[in-house]
């Protein structure tokens, strides 16, 4: 006989949902997780940030070919793209780590259901798949569903002339021009990818400059060495629709001022202004559960929502969308559920965006610093003057850049464009979280030659001691 009695049922598998089910059973109690996918990992794992990092590389590695293992003394006469192959390498990532998430939900003996949840009010979850229905007693419920893309009016998403971020990873050649509708980082992530693989890459942006959430200095040093790769920007322009013209996909655009209008004609579309919330046929309404006017579930600092003993973590409440957020607030809110205390420190969550050069960030940029009348100090240390940069034929165009408070000299954010910033990020996240001085980093020893070297030589800045630079 099924038992459908648990102590905790966590709707969404992704890394906030399947951490969150995970850690609970590590607390001891009785867990399942629901899924409406078929297989774990969420968008993220599935349909997100695995299979694009996949393809990141695989492209980088071809372009790297074809034009600058020469510079290394490597001769290459053919270099050939077999894109049927790139794919396959990126679904069978993707496989693989399906396949390691429903293990250590196993490992853990949490049950795993695959089906599509709803809400019946506080202590109960309605299953259905294509086969049966369960009906899930529980003392707790967490969700974790996630985020989807944003529409855009006007714009009609069919995954083959016009693609969301899910189609962008499975077009089946190489478009001959591909104009992607937003300069966040999915958009540019998708835009370097094709690009490097031959397309034509126009990216269409509303607003002026492109990651308009990023410190407006590592943002135009990003957008330099994108054009620089063939990618052309269209900022303060307006996408007011698209249609099929024949053999091409017109994209009408508008001046941000309303003052001219243009067509431009493509092969492909990519839609990428933005994620939403994804509680759609949850029942959150007859149950309850407030959402905000974004459409954001709205918790309080232990996570619970306006209904007892539901709660709800990673995309669907306000915050960045990100991953590891996710991870982070299930974790927490899972701890405080059975009664142990904890926090996340929003400020310590560290961004990526995967493009060459990657570009990282943590805590506050230089503008929201002057925004709220905070002084501080900048040090910064390029990536043209470090040894290891240079000697491995890394791209130099970029730079760290720490930020100080004036008055403490503890680190309040850094911002990092360049060789694995993604990596390198870590140290001065921890650095934030200790709450530790640009001092402290400066007198810390870096391994030489590497490339944390910069990190120091940057806090070295910060403190106006700067040595090699």
């Amino acid at each position: 006989m099924v038992d459908n009695s648990f102590d905790l049922v966590v709707i969404g598998s992704g890394p906030g949902g399947y951490v969150a089910a995970i850690r609970a059973a590590q607390l001891g109690l009785k867990v399942a997780c629901v899924d409406k996918r078929g297989k774990a990992g969420g968008t993220c794992l599935n349909v997100g940030c695995i299979p694009s990092k996949a393809l990141l590389q695989s492209s980088e590695k071809y372009y790297e070919a074809k034009y600058h293992l020469a510079e290394h003394g490597v001769k290459v006469d053919t270099v050939t793209l077999e894109l049927e192959a790139m794919l396959g390498r990126k679904d069978d990532v993707v496989k693989g780590l399906n396949q390691g998430v429903s293990l250590l939900l196993k490992k853990n003996k949490v049950e795993e259901i695959h089906g599509t949840a709803r809400l019946l009010g506080t202590g109960k979850v309605k299953v259905n798949d294509s086969d049966a229905e369960r009906v899930l007693s529980t003392k707790n419920i967490l969700i974790a569903t996630g985020s989807e893309p944003m529409p855009l009016q006007g714009v009609v998403v069919d995954e083959h002339n016009v693609v969301s971020s899910s189609g962008a990873l499975s077009l089946s050649k190489v478009p001959e021009h591909l104009v992607v509708i937003g300069a966040g980082y999915i958009g540019l992530e998708m835009a370097s990818v094709w690009r490097r693989l031959g397309a034509e890459v126009t990216v269409v942006e509303f607003l002026d400059r492109i990651t308009p959430n990023m410190d407006a200095e590592t943002s135009s040093v990003l957008q330099q060495s994108l054009e620089k790769q063939g990618i052309k920007f269209r900022l303060r322009t307006r996408v007011v629709g698209t249609a099929q013209r024949d053999s091409e996909t017109i994209v009408s655009l508008e001046a941000k001022n309303g003052s001219r209008v243009e067509e431009i004609g493509c092969e492909v579309v990519l839609l990428a202004i933005g994620r939403q919330p994804f509680t759609t046929g949850l029942g959150l309404e007859e149950v309850g559960v407030r959402v905000n006017a974004r459409g954001f579930i709205e918790v309080d600092d232990k996570f619970e929502t306006s209904v007892s003993r539901i709660f709800a973590i990673g995309d669907v409440i306000p915050g960045p969308m990100l991953a590891h957020k996710a991870e982070e607030e299930a974790v927490v809110a899972v701890e405080m559920m059975v009664g142990q205390s904890g926090h996340v420190n929003y400020r310590c969550i560290p961004s990526v965006i995967y493009t060459a050069p990657e570009v990282a960030s943590v805590g506050f940029s230089e503008e929201e610093l002057k925004e709220s009348g905070i002084g501080y100090r900048s040090g910064k240390f390029p990536f043209l003057a470090n040894s290891r940069a240079r000697s491995s034929g890394l791209d130099q165009a970029g730079f760290v850049k720490i930020l100080v408070d004036e008055k403490v000299d503890t680190i309040v954010g850094a911002h990092i464009i360049g060789p694995d910033a993604g990596t390198l990020i870590a140290e001065l996240t921890l650095a934030m979280e200790f709450s530790a001085s640009a001092e402290d980093v400066a007198r810390t020893c870096h391994a030489h030659p590497t490339l944390n070297e910069a990190i120091k030589e940057a806090a070295l800045a910060a403190c106006s001691q700067p040595i090699h630079f």
